[in-house]
């Protein structure tokens, strides 16, 4: 999981906080078509440079070709922020890839189709640090939305251990921390969290 705060638009714009961007979703056509401009909204975020932001496109094609993959995108004129995500398969059992993380009550539910991973959220700085407990917060309304659309009961994502600031952040957006279930494979470099819709 990875969250990117945007450098501050230079000049005041745009809708008050509670009315916020608009949010809508984008086809894979539409994010075929609108590629460089995704990679110019990850690209605002303080620390992505031009390798940074090659790296977050690679991912995000990678991640299109997801069965049941969905992006949505908020903005009024211009993009602000994304997310996307896809449903979670248990394709290979428990001890393999996201699987390694999450205990065996989850499986049940991505069995079902309704376990839904967002690896990636893009949001302006602001939404890190102000009203983060606020529904119209706007990583709380991407996350939200995509979990809506997509019929899903629970969301999961992963992030660092060591990555203190992540982890609080995502806890104020709503996610909480999986405790590993009875000998399930905990890699150590990383945790899961689950976000109730």
């Amino acid at each position: 999981m990875a969250v990117h705060v945007l450098d501050p638009p230079s000049r005041e714009r745009g809708a008050s906080p509670r009315a916020g961007a608009v949010l809508r979703p984008l086809t894979r056509c539409q994010i075929d078509d609108r590629l460089q401009e995704l990679g110019d909204v990850y690209a605002r975020s303080p620390d992505a440079g031009e390798a940074a932001r090659a790296r977050f496109l690679r991912r995000l094609a990678e991640a299109v070709r997801r069965p049941g993959f969905a992006l949505m995108l908020a903005g009024n004129t211009d993009p602000v922020g994304l997310a996307y995500g896809f449903p979670v398969r248990v394709e290979g059992g428990q001890g393999e890839g996201l699987g390694a993380y999450l205990p065996p009550g989850l499986f049940r539910l991505a069995a079902a189709g309704r376990l839904f991973a967002i690896p990636e959220i893009v949001v302006p700085p602001e939404t890190g640090r102000r009203y983060q407990g606020r529904d119209w917060n706007l990583a709380r309304r991407l996350q939200m939305q995509l979990l809506h659309d997509n019929d899903a009961a629970l969301g999961v994502t992963l992030v660092r251990r060591g990555d203190i600031r992540m982890l609080e952040t995502l806890r104020s957006w709503g996610w909480r921390c999986v405790p590993a279930g009875p000998g399930a494979h905990l890699p150590a470099l990383r945790r899961a969290l689950i976000l109730h819709p």
